[in-house]
């Protein structure tokens, strides 16, 4: 009997405290901590009796007789409502004050502390030894926050790149592939990073064969034998991601297998979130990280590395990219090769493909030398004119073309290599870049800072001329007479966008990053190789610039334009007319819409929602105060009347109605 007695006493507590819970959360209008609500509720019943005794106390009302009829009920039932108001509005104050202290999510919760206890650990250790890493190549003085001389000159900077290089090569895949990608961003890192960045490499020891052996079994869930007739244990090459074997199928084809190094998720994943850790922390501190966007910068190296760890996406874009290579071979350039996938073959952690015969261009300076320059010059053309093309015209590129990733066949035919890296451009952006290029190459200031605008994601307001100065210098320096154009061109463009306060996106970044390194690459290729003639000759013959045989694809273009104006053609003069006799029998008139996008009607909305509230709370407290001070009316007890019972209530109904209204302005999204 006891027993039962003690559980439904907990059962109402707890009922109690559910529904207090509710109560705070739907007053309140907003979610708070589940363990802080909890606590309210606990402390809201445990504040109610005691509110309700004082009250009882200060009202003169004794306690109820012991049997028989209570003449004080009705004011017992009074002063119980208005005890547990005062108590829920007691604890409503309490919640909203913590909310702005400490924000709900802003320390983690018990639940979340033992969820992510391993993950801290985890995250700490990794921590520490990026720290050793830094201090061992001479990063540890930066750590501290503290001003230093040592990047004011050029040769400061150079060691300090240097360092940079070194201890990003220590710190693994994420920090290299990191090092890679600010490498062409001349916007944000001085010349001498950018020079020290350009040569990291993603090379790295290989792995044991049995660890690659039992990635591809997991991953075809059948022994090695019989998946492929052969395989070589030595890999061709390791990288950070994984290593590459040849191997033969079934078939009797040479294929080339890519294995993916077992547990480099885990620890990318760990790396990519202190990269977005260290980002956010850069953007609360430094004004130029949030003018830079760096935040954004993060997730979009954070989402790119992510595709490179899914050869599945590899695998796509592989067939992009050969489809976007068959078709600017159709429109009249030279075909480079890009490897074949065997689809069916392809998961997200090995990726098989078709073996391309040749040697890597870093290692063909013998078969270059005796392929002679002019069949040299006709590799570098071609290279060059299938850059530009995937980019102009299929829309889909490889982003990053050093000659690691170049392919020498012994008849000079050229191949492309690694196509985790894959860039895209939408049409709109595509045509602006072409339009860039033209203007630069007819040296149209105007025009050329018309399409840059275009491809930059710009602020409300620009000085335009300012822009066509500065454009017009960078064209009499890099694209006049006898000048070289390239990747000081570009560093050149990516420092005016930062001076003028531009954002560039990640897909023109990419662009850009694709022609500085293919300007390298094209050196390689033939040292003679003039990259300004080369691109001017690929425009003109590719793309049917004017002057040009090839000019078909303009004329084309033409076409399709006039056909699709000619309905708006069609209909234009029986809409002027119809504008023409509406101003004779002065009937013209403009009709606007106001809020016609749902976002500004919400917007609308919870503005005078929250100046009504304010108003309404106000209006509750000003007649709270009123007759609190005026102290008529009947009296329901000795000390308390029916004005000062109406008083504490409109008193309460003010504060709830406050509350809202600072919660609305000091909540976070």
């Amino acid at each position: 009997m006891e027993f039962t007695g003690a559980a439904l006493l907990v059962g109402v507590a707890v009922a109690m405290v559910l529904l207090y819970v509710v109560v705070l959360r739907r007053l309140l209008d907003f979610r708070t901590g589940a363990v802080r609500t909890v606590a309210a509720a606990l402390f809201a019943l445990w504040l109610a009796p005691v509110l309700l005794r004082a009250m009882t106390r200060g009202a003169g009302v004794g306690p109820p007789p012991p049997g028989g009829d209570d003449p004080d009920l009705g004011l017992r039932v009074l002063l119980l409502t208005l005890g547990v108001l005062a108590a829920t509005v007691a604890v409503m104050v309490l919640l909203v004050v913590a909310e702005l202290l400490v924000p709900t999510g802003a320390v983690p919760g018990p639940f979340e502390l033992v969820r992510g206890g391993r993950a801290r650990y985890r995250r700490l250790r990794r921590y520490l030894q990026i720290v050793r890493i830094a201090v061992r190549h001479g990063l540890g003085r930066f750590l501290r926050g503290r001003r230093t001389s040592a990047a004011r000159t050029a040769d400061g900077r150079r060691d300090l790149a240097r360092s940079l290089r070194l201890a990003m090569q220590e710190g693994g895949v994420t920090f290299v592939k990191l090092g890679q990608l600010l490498s062409t961003r001349a916007d944000l890192l001085p010349p001498e990073f950018i020079t020290e960045l350009s040569t990291l490499q993603d090379h790295a020891a290989s792995m044991p064969w049995e660890q690659a052996k039992q990635v591809i079994e997991a991953e075809f869930r059948q022994p090695v034998g019989q998946v492929f007739a052969e395989i070589d244990v030595e890999p061709l090459a390791a990288a950070s991601i994984g290593q590459v074997h040849r191997a033969v199928l079934a078939s009797g084809e040479q294929v080339v297998v890519k294995v993916q190094r077992p547990g480099i998720e885990r620890v990318t994943d760990r790396d990519l979130d202190i990269v977005a850790r260290l980002a956010r922390t850069l953007a609360r501190r430094t004004r130029w990280a949030r003018t830079l966007g760096v935040p954004a910068l993060a997730e979009g190296f954070a989402a790119a590395l992510r595709e490179e760890l899914d050869f599945t996406v590899e695998c796509d874009n592989m067939r992009a990219v050969a489809a976007a290579s068959a078709r600017v071979s159709r429109d009249g350039a030279a075909q480079v090769r890009v490897p074949r996938p065997h689809a069916l073959l392809c998961t997200r952690r090995v990726l098989v493909m078709e073996q391309l015969d040749g040697v890597p261009l870093g290692a063909a300076g013998p078969l270059l030398a005796r392929l002679g320059p002019q069949r040299r010059q006709a590799m570098a053309t071609t290279l060059l004119g299938a850059v530009l093309g995937h980019m102009l015209s299929a829309g889909v590129f490889h982003a990053d073309p050093h000659p690691g990733n170049v392919m020498i066949d012994d008849d000079g035919t050229v191949g492309l290599l690694d196509f985790g890296s894959v860039g895209r451009l939408d049409g709109t952006t595509r045509q602006a870049l072409g339009r860039l290029l033209h203007a630069v190459d007819r040296m149209d200031s105007l025009a050329a800072g018309d399409a840059l605008l275009e491809l930059v994601d710009r602020p409300g307001r620009i000085d335009e001329r300012a822009l066509e100065r500065e454009l017009g210098q960078i064209r009499v320096r890099y694209a006049s007479p006898g000048a070289t154009v390239g990747a000081a061109a570009f560093a050149a463009l990516f420092r005016l966008v930062t001076q003028l306060g531009l954002r560039v996106p990640a897909e023109v970044a990419a662009v850009f990053r694709a022609l500085a390194t293919v300007e390298g690459t094209l050196g390689a290729l033939d040292p003679q190789f003039d990259v300004v003639a080369g691109a001017r000759r690929v425009g003109r013959e590719q793309f049917g610039l004017p002057g040009s045989a090839g000019s078909a694809p303009v004329r084309e273009a033409v076409e399709a334009e006039l056909v699709s104006l000619l309905p708006l053609v069609r209909r234009l003069p029986r809409r002027l007319d119809r504008i023409a006799d509406t101003l004779e029998h002065g009937e013209l008139g403009v009709r606007v819409s106001l809020f016609s996008e749902p976002a500004d009607r919400k917007l609308v909305v919870g503005l005078v929602h929250q100046v009504l509230l304010g108003l309404l709370g106000a209006t509750s407290g000003l007649m709270a105060a009123i007759l609190l001070h005026s102290g008529g009316g009947p009296q329901l007890a000795p000390s308390l009347g029916l004005y000062a019972v109406f008083g504490y209530a409109l008193l309460i109904v003010g504060v709830v109605l406050s509350l809202r209204v600072l919660i609305l302005i000091f909540q976070r999204e």
